[in-house]
């Protein structure tokens, strides 16, 4: 889908109903994805009133130590609704990518498939503090005139003929033409509007740490494959580096109890020494994984994004590129439905977002439990078979450049955002 171009096939959707709800677009949840949403929207079409909720108070914004990796096509889309050039100092590039697999205890960790940014094109992906993410969202979604409400989510709903009656948990009550739940992977909106998933546990968790390490990184992240999972090494600004560490559940719980000390020498066996000493830098923080999929993306005056809507493993870092292509697709199904004049609310037109976004979400959370069924264990067939691939991959540049191409999140049935283009 390029765009919502069979206008006559939208307007059997109904024209615009006459409303005078207290705002047009209701999004519950302030993170990333409700934001980057919000301002999409708001930035197109600047007449329609949209309020985003956030049960968490704006003091809990700078106390969030994680960073992600923002793929190529999302540093494209954050261009194009004015915050790059905010974010691009607070930005490190990921200039190169080698990946490696062997046991914990292996002296040596062979390289099996190294990915380099293609000259010209610029970096395939980009790490970035999320409060600093979070932070230029917001800035700019005030100035481009959404309300947000801190310290406050929406509790309930109540669908009518032209709109939906949101409830808050302070009892206010907003009336609305669309609901939008951007509340995470357990989100209650979805479980308030009888959405089921599919869903199963890994028993494996993400320990999630930034690190201070003694030499330069040069902008290269690790994936180094070890029988309990991915240990990921992310670069930061600095000599830091970000940390997505899987372990089995029972292993991660006593990780994590572990003293200062002993948690050191347990990071340095999975780090390495290539950058020098190592000092864990902050807290060290850890969440359960497993695969989580929404069997509908949207009903009439509600849609699901970002988390609420999938949940998939790190192991191919596309958690967050992921949710910016549901905020660029639901924006871009929503402002150009507005343009016909017709119900952007009604589940006719939303239905195009969910065609829109569900193959690709399936897809991807497909891939990574593969991969991750594939690299969490250590069989020696499957290891010889799975380092054989690796080799075969790195040895065959098409095939690498195919792969690097999907990792930066070009796809030629990308939102506009996301190419770089205005709504």
């Amino acid at each position: 889908m390029a765009g919502i171009e069979e206008s006559e096939e939208l307007r059997q959707a109904g024209e615009r109903p006459d409303t005078t709800a207290g705002c047009d677009i209701v999004i519950a949840g302030g993170g990333y994805v409700g934001l980057s949403t919000a301002l999409a929207i708001a930035t197109a079409a600047p007449h329609l009133k949209v309020t985003v909720y956030d049960a968490a108070p704006i003091e809990a914004l700078s106390g969030d130590t994680r960073a992600s990796a923002i793929a190529a096509a999302a540093v494209r889309m954050l261009g194009s609704l004015g915050i790059w050039d905010r974010l691009a100092p607070l930005a490190q590039p990921i200039n190169e990518m080698i990946v490696t697999d062997s046991r914990l205890a292996d002296a040596v960790r062979p390289v099996y498939l190294t990915f380099e940014g293609e000259k010209g094109d610029g970096p395939f992906a980009h790490m970035l503090a999320n409060r600093d993410l979070v932070g230029a969202l917001r800035d700019k979604a005030l100035e481009r005139g959404v309300e947000l409400v801190n310290g406050d989510r929406v509790s309930d709903f109540e669908r009518g003929e032209a709109g939906i009656r949101v409830t808050l948990a302070s009892g206010a009550v907003r009336n609305a033409r669309l609901l939008v739940a951007a509340d995470g992977v357990r989100s209650a909106l979805r479980e308030l509007a009888g959405i089921r998933t599919v869903h199963w546990p890994y028993d494996q968790m993400g320990i999630v740490v930034t690190v201070r390490h003694e030499r330069e990184h040069g902008g290269r992240a690790e994936e180094h494959f070890l029988p309990a999972g991915p240990f990921a090494i992310l670069p930061l600004k600095g000599n830091r580096s970000s940390l997505v560490w899987t372990e089995r559940t029972a292993d991660a719980k006593r990780l994590l109890a572990m003293d200062d000390f002993m948690f050191a020498l347990e990071l340095e066996r999975r780090f390495g020494h290539r950058l020098g000493e190592i000092e864990a830098e902050g807290p060290r923080k850890a969440f359960p994984l497993g695969l989580t999929l929404a069997r509908d993306y949207v009903q009439d005056r509600f849609a699901l994004v970002g988390d609420a809507a999938h949940g998939i493993h790190p192991i191919a870092g596309q958690g967050l590129n992921l949710g910016f292509k549901d905020a660029a697709a639901l924006a871009q199904t929503v402002v150009e439905a507005d343009r016909l004049g017709l119900d952007f609310g009604s589940k006719t037109v939303l239905e195009r977002y969910e065609r829109w976004r569900r193959f690709d979400t399936v897809r991807m959370g497909v891939t990574t439990d593969v991969l991750n069924r594939l690299f969490s264990n250590d069989l020696a067939p499957v290891r010889a078979a799975r380092d054989f691939g690796l080799s075969l991959v790195d040895r065959l540049p098409r095939l690498k450049r195919a792969f690097i191409g999907h990792a930066a999140g070009f796809d030629s049935h990308a939102p506009r955002l996301l190419s770089g283009e205005a709504i």
